[in-house]
């Protein structure tokens, strides 16, 4: 698969996993380079169900700008092989909205994903990258969970969550959705992968 490659820069997060023989490499979201990649990914007919973001460019960019701003969330650019290919959102689950609904401590994480062009879904890398993103997120010491609400109907995300060490918790209604609320240990996530893959 062709397309723009990503350079590898400091702070970005780099992993190699052999079950898709792949690198996977996790980078804040750079809007001057990002945005319009962005704008069509999270717009797209397999993406549009799921998140609910302005379609206009502008009010895109605006809504991009303040997540980015936002001192609790990290958006993330997740390429294979250095190919852009997936958005991520990593945030503080304690400052988050998530915990009106469940009991969190400080340290706990969150998760958000979406895989971008087309031809990427069903190929078998998601389980890769959640592993992936979530050795990063575990890189912090004080994190011992990370959680995640994907939508009740996103059956195919529930699954690859399951397979990376989540557990349902219950159902939960968020403002913008009916969620599944599931949660990953430190201890869930290295009986179903090794953290230190770099």
């Amino acid at each position: 698969m062709s397309g723009p490659t990503d350079a590898i820069a400091e702070g970005d997060y780099q992993s190699y996993d052999e079950t898709i023989d792949r690198t996977i490499t996790f980078r804040p979201v750079d809007l001057d380079r990002d945005l319009l990649r962005l704008h069509d990914w999270l717009t797209s007919e397999h993406v549009r169900p799921y998140w609910q973001l302005p379609d206009s460019l502008a009010a895109f960019r605006t809504e991009m700008i303040e997540k980015c701003s936002d001192a609790h969330l990290t958006p993330y650019i997740g390429s294979l092989n250095h190919v852009p290919m997936s958005y991520w959102e990593c945030y503080w689950a304690d400052d988050d909205v998530l915990a009106e609904y469940c009991t969190t401590t400080p340290a706990d994480q969150g998760i958000h994903l979406l895989i971008g062009p087309p031809e990427y879904l069903g190929a078998g890398y998601a389980i890769a990258l959640v592993r992936a993103v979530l050795a990063m997120q575990f890189t912090h010491p004080a994190t011992e969970r990370v959680m995640t609400e994907p939508d009740v109907r996103n059956d195919r995300v529930i699954h690859v969550f399951e397979r990376c060490g989540f557990e349902p918790v219950r159902e939960i209604e968020l403002p913008e959705k009916d969620a599944l609320l599931m949660a990953c240990t430190r201890d869930q996530f290295q009986s179903h992968g090794v953290i230190d893959r770099a």
